[in-house]
C-alpha cells in the first residue's frame, strides 16, 4: 500500500544541473520525478515515504497557509556529494534542524494532492494551535520589572 491516512510513499529521482557563480559553474541537484509509488519504480528512483505526525498538524498548517507550500526531500549524504534521498515533509521546522546539522535537503513545490491529503488529515484530527512563549519583561539593569508599579 503506498497511501494511508498519514503514510504515502513516492519515488524520486534526482537531477543536476549546472548553475554559473562568477566565472565558475556549480553543480546543483534537484528533483526530476516526484510521483506516487502506486506502480513501478522508475529507473534510478529511490522509494521515501512521508509520514504525518499529529504534533505537527500547526506546522503543516503554516507550510498549507504560504503562498506556495513546499515539501522537503531530505536525504543522506555519503561523503562523494551524490544526495540519496531518505525521507520527505512538509514540516519546515524538520528541514531546517536536518539543514543545520549539514543533511542535505531540496525543497520542491508542493503537489495538489499531496496539499489535500494534508488538509484532510487535519481536518480529521483537529486544528492544533500554534504555541507561543512570552519572556516577562526585563529592565536594562536585569531586573524584573515589577507590573504594579511599585
Amino acid at each position: 500500500m503506498s497511501r494511508s491516512e498519514s503514510y504515502w510513499s513516492f519515488f524520486v529521482t534526482l537531477k543536476t544541473k549546472q548553475v554559473s557563480v562568477g566565472r565558475w559553474a556549480q553543480t546543483q541537484w534537484e528533483i526530476d520525478q516526484f510521483i506516487p509509488a502506486d506502480g513501478e519504480m522508475p529507473e534510478g528512483a529511490y522509494k521515501v515515504t512521508m509520514e504525518l505526525f499529529l504534533d505537527e498538524r500547526a506546522n503543516y498548517r503554516l507550510n498549507l497557509d504560504l503562498d506556495a507550500p513546499k515539501l522537503f526531500l531530505i536525504c543522506d549524504d555519503h561523503g562523494d556529494g551524490v544526495p540519496v534521498p531518505q525521507s520527505v515533509t512538509a514540516n519546515q521546522n524538520i528541514a531546517a534542524s536536518a539543514l543545520e546539522g549539514d543533511t542535505p535537503v531540496l525543497a520542491m513545490a508542493m503537489p495538489d494532492a499531496v496539499g489535500l491529503w494534508l488538509e484532510a488529515f487535519i481536518t480529521r484530527h483537529g486544528e492544533m494551535e500554534v504555541e507561543v512563549k512570552r519572556r516577562k519583561h526585563i529592565n536594562v539593569r536585569g531586573e524584573m520589572r515589577d507590573r504594579r508599579g511599585s
